[in-house]
């Protein structure tokens, strides 16, 4: 990363949207970043496994799991396999699980919170949608910029 996200802010402000949540890092990249990819889903975590599993390109997976805590939506192996797949990261408005593993992954992980129960494996759920959550909306194919002041996107 050529700046950091308070440097790039303070050049490209009007430009950014910038995520008010404060997420915490679980992955073993301290910064990161690219172009965005979405999902949309609650307490289920098929389309992430299915998502993750397929060529990354360095991008960002953004998922926005509604804020809960109640299950985790991604854990070592799902992690290991967008690694795998070339993904820079994954931003999950949600929880994740085995965050010992996650820390020796090198994939950015920004999440809300952790939580060992795993999540249902149904499918439901939206792909490439725009999301909002803490006052930033993020757009498939925008980029997103992460490091340990926070989370940036571009305006689409």
């Amino acid at each position: 990363m050529d700046l950091s996200t308070a440097d790039l802010f303070d050049e490209r402000g009007d430009e950014l949207d910038s995520c008010s949540v404060q997420l915490r890092s679980y992955g073993g990249r301290a910064w990161f970043s690219g172009p965005i990819a979405t999902i949309r889903c609650h307490r289920d975590n098929a389309l992430l496994k299915h998502t993750l599993a397929t060529p990354g390109n360095d991008r960002v997976l953004v998922v926005d799991g509604g804020g809960s805590l109640e299950s985790a939506l991604m854990g070592d192996l799902i992690a290991a396999s967008a690694v795998e797949h070339g993904w820079a990261g994954v931003v999950i408005h949600g929880a994740v699980r085995d965050v010992a593993a996650l820390r020796e992954l090198d994939l950015g992980v920004r999440a809300l919170g952790s939580n060992p129960r795993k999540s249902a494996k149904e499918g439901t759920g939206e792909v490439d949608v725009p999301l909002t959550f803490g006052d930033a909306t993020f757009t498939p194919g925008a980029t997103l910029w992460a490091d340990e002041d926070g989370i940036l996107v571009t305006r689409r």
